[in-house]
């Protein structure tokens, strides 16, 4: 759990740009146009994608990688970056540890390895390791092509030693941030949304001031252990130990991998409670379904954060239709009724009651952040700008608080290897004019909406003696589809 460590007005003023896993055109459209400020600007722009996205028509570089091949290639990055003599020596010694242990773990990938593994030529590498550690100001950008994979904690990791290795952090312009792919998935994540952290990133196990907060506050016990993610809690049902699930804004019949075992799960279940504000593939699967009213138009109050951690006021502009309710009301009627009455606060109370346990949100009052158009976190008191970019204390001298580690992160292929029945790995992406599952904006209709299609390199189509425009059948050690 984090936040990106830069600003929009940093991408917009460094001078390198690398996307990696990110067709931002297409998926973060808003975001992309900061891009296009920095190109203008005279910014370089290096896309990393197994696929030449929309994004990568605007790059100086393109690195075609083969899929799965990410840290192969951030730790060829590295060992070119080290045997250069370009790492930022000072800033390593001062304010990291574990780099004697990491240089190791990389020394095997050189350039030739590299191209072996990754299918990135190796001039390719080289030119981009020598431009990103002579950078005066450079920002890495990534999305679900580095964490939609078996190994996402690594893949990460390992983009963040490339920017320790050349202080590419907690600077102005220099910085790493994972791009949100949806409105306040930042926020979510923020207010404890995830199994091991309460609201503003404290650890349900192991902060243990924090926990004693919190149930002062709520009054109740809290279990000091961690709980399951998305993907352990189908393997719970998988093994019989969960049998009932409640899903607010998620639509997991659609969004999830496997999906003919992940319905059969979900038919599974004893009980499963939707709460939505249309009908999903999981709303029809459910036993019962709450009826939500769209928070960002039709609930009045609340807040969202972006991906440059502002956290922003939300006001209500139109009524929620027939018998929708606001989350807030939704949630506190079914702990009333489970014998627990909180009343119906005001979403400032709630947010007043949030900032009050979470010191990084603690100086973000309603009145400031409609003053100010929003605030940055970390913002611990009413006297604070909020932060523009993170862990500046990095270049204190000596530093702040404890060094970055170094991570070792040690490639391993994808589990589903390649063999003469299934040669070509098949990589998924997102549209400009579709969102997610389609539940929202399948509603309309879009000039851009082609349907789906099987994106071939030529040298493949050829060998396969597939033609433009041809129907063909997809299978997959899981299932088949036609497109």
């Amino acid at each position: 759990a984090g936040g990106g460590t830069s600003s929009y007005r940093e991408v917009e003023e460094t001078d390198l740009l690398i996307l990696w896993g990110s067709n931002a055109r297409e998926t973060h459209p808003i975001f992309f146009h900061h891009v296009l400020k920095a190109v203008h600007r005279g910014a370089s722009l290096h896309v990393i994608d197994p696929r030449r996205t929309g994004s990568a028509q605007w790059a100086d570089t393109w690195l075609g990688l083969d899929v799965g091949t990410d840290i192969a290639l951030a730790n060829t990055i590295a060992r070119e970056i080290i045997h250069a003599r370009l790492a930022n020596e000072a800033f390593v010694k001062r304010a990291t540890s574990g780099f004697a242990e990491y240089q190791a773990s990389v020394e095997r990938w050189t350039l030739e390895e590299g191209e072996r593994v990754t299918g990135v030529p190796a001039q390719t590498i080289r030119e981009l390791a020598h431009a990103y550690a002579r950078a005066e100001r450079a920002i890495l950008c990534w999305t679900l092509g580095i964490t939609e994979h078996v190994t996402a904690v690594d893949n990460v990791l390992s983009l963040i030693n490339l920017a320790l290795l050349t202080g590419h952090v907690g600077r102005y312009g220099s910085g790493l941030n994972p791009l949100r792919g949806q409105n306040n998935v930042q926020g979510g994540g923020d207010m404890g949304a995830i199994p091991n952290k309460l609201p503003g990133f404290q650890d349900v196990q192991d902060d243990h001031d924090a926990r004693a907060r919190f149930e002062a506050a709520w009054e109740a016990k809290l279990p000091p252990e961690h709980g399951w993610h998305l993907s352990q809690m189908f393997e719970a049902m998988e093994r019989d130990e969960l049998h009932t699930l409640y899903v607010l804004g998620e639509n997991p019949a659609q969004s999830e991998a496997d999906s003919k075992k992940s319905l059969a799960l979900l038919e599974g279940l004893d009980f499963l409670i939707a709460q939505d504000i249309l009908m999903t593939k999981t709303c029809e699967m459910a036993d019962v379904v709450l009826p939500s009213s769209a928070s960002w138009c039709e609930a009045e109050g609340g807040t969202v954060t972006n991906s440059e951690r502002r956290v922003q006021r939300m006001h209500k502009a139109i009524d929620p239709p027939g018998l929708a309710r606001d989350d807030n009301w939704t949630i506190g009627e079914l702990a009333r009724r489970l014998g627990h009455d909180w009343g119906h606060p005001t979403v400032e109370q709630v947010w007043d009651e949030c900032r009050s346990l979470s010191p990084m949100h603690r100086g973000m009052s309603y009145a400031r952040l409609e003053e100010m158009g929003g605030l940055q976190w970390p913002c611990p008191s009413e006297d604070h700008p909020g932060s523009l970019f993170l862990h500046g204390r990095l270049w204190e001298d000596p530093i702040e608080g404890p060094p970055a580690t170094f991570s070792v992160t040690s490639w391993a292929p994808p589990v589903d290897a390649l063999d003469e029945e299934f040669p070509i790995r098949l990589t998924t992406g997102r549209r400009l004019d579709s969102y997610n599952t389609g539940v929202q904006s399948n509603l309309y209709s879009s000039p851009l909406r082609r349907g789906e299609t099987l994106d071939l390199s030529p040298e493949d189509a050829k060998s396969l003696h597939v033609q433009p425009g041809e129907l063909v059948q997809i299978s997959s050690r899981r299932g088949s589809i036609e497109a």
